[in-house]
């Protein structure tokens, strides 16, 4: 399908440019209705049969929206959009994709929906890098006036304002389920997985487990060094056991010295396994900024969710009671 394609054109700024488009996380979510609804806006302030907002990945085109393409995303060699990107300071208009060089031979063209005229206004950021595309396609050539392409330039000013919004709600959704001294996530979060994945297992009988943990001696840290070294002890310990769990483990910090783990036990890391390792790590001394050296230890209380289990509040308060017989033991 890709032969005789002319060899697609990369700017000269496409590392940076592509971490800016990945800043967004906004490649392969659901649809949104802030973004189709401009599609549909352009399609019929253009009379045109498709339009699209696509964002330009490394090796694809994806679309955030897509009005009577029918595709979710291409091939970057066949895009026109790739070209587009180009000259971030003004639309690609081409009013008949059979006389243009660059695409008479595309299979867009050439085959299946046989297209004739594009029309591509880039998405400029604010440092100035091109995301992609808001851009209109028929399968008729067709003449672009002036105003029309300053109407497409407008257009891809509101795509931006919609990116930028959406940008601004994610990173302040973040904020609100991290805890900032750590980086860790916060007690909110844990509360919404915890709830999430309960109502998961009562549907498949997919079981999972939940620590709750504080430090042992990290009072006795504040009292000798202050609250300062206190900070940078929560500090490296969050490290360590940023460093034992997985991925797809949740490692939050529930507040003061206390923390928590949400984890799905494998054949290969049972949640015994997890506990020593992290005990482990935690109660190797740690060197302050000031030199000095402190020693802390951590309790580990742990709870799976069984049949019975009918909500959070069940399954926090036995890993509570886990907890506190687990310091019971550590004297």
């Amino acid at each position: 399908m890709l032969e005789n394609v002319m060899a697609c054109p990369l700017p000269a700024n496409e590392t940076q440019r592509l971490r800016a488009v990945h800043s967004y996380d906004i490649l392969d979510t659901l649809p949104e209705v802030d973004f189709d609804t401009l599609t549909r806006v352009a399609s019929y302030a253009f009379s045109t049969p498709a339009s699209v907002i696509g964002l330009m990945d490394a090796d694809r085109l994806w679309f955030k929206s897509q009005l009577g393409l029918g595709v979710p995303q291409l091939d970057r060699q066949i895009a026109f959009c790739a070209h587009a990107i180009m000259r971030p300071d003004e639309p690609l208009v081409v009013e008949d994709l059979t006389k243009d060089h660059r695409f008479k031979v595309n299979p867009l063209v050439t085959q299946a929906p046989l297209l004739r005229f594009y029309a591509g206004a880039p998405l400029i950021d604010r440092h100035g890098y091109a995301l992609g595309t808001i851009a209109v396609v028929d399968t008729q050539p067709r003449t672009f006036s002036e105003t029309q392409r300053t109407l497409l330039r407008d257009l891809s000013s509101l795509v931006i304002a919609a990116l930028e919004s959406r940008n601004r709600a994610r990173l302040l959704g973040q904020m609100a389920m991290t805890d900032h001294l750590t980086g860790l996530a916060n007690r909110v979060q844990f509360e919404r997985t915890l709830n999430s994945e309960i109502a998961h297992a009562q549907r498949t009988g997919e079981s999972f487990t939940m620590f709750y943990m504080d430090l042992d001696s990290f009072k006795e840290v504040n009292d000798t060094y202050g609250h300062t070294a206190g900070d940078e002890v929560l500090r490296e310990v969050a490290l360590r056991m940023t460093q034992q769990v997985r991925g797809e483990d949740l490692l939050v910090r529930l507040g003061g010295d206390e923390f928590g783990i949400f984890m799905r036990p494998s054949a290969e890391v049972s949640a015994e396994s997890l506990a020593r390792r992290i005990t482990q790590a935690v109660s190797t001394p740690i060197i302050l900024s000031t030199g000095n050296r402190v020693n802390v230890g951590i309790s580990i209380g742990v709870a799976s969710y069984i049949a019975e289990t009918d909500s959070m509040a069940t399954l926090v308060a036995r890993a509570d009671q886990a907890l506190y017989a687990a310091k019971k033991r550590r004297g």
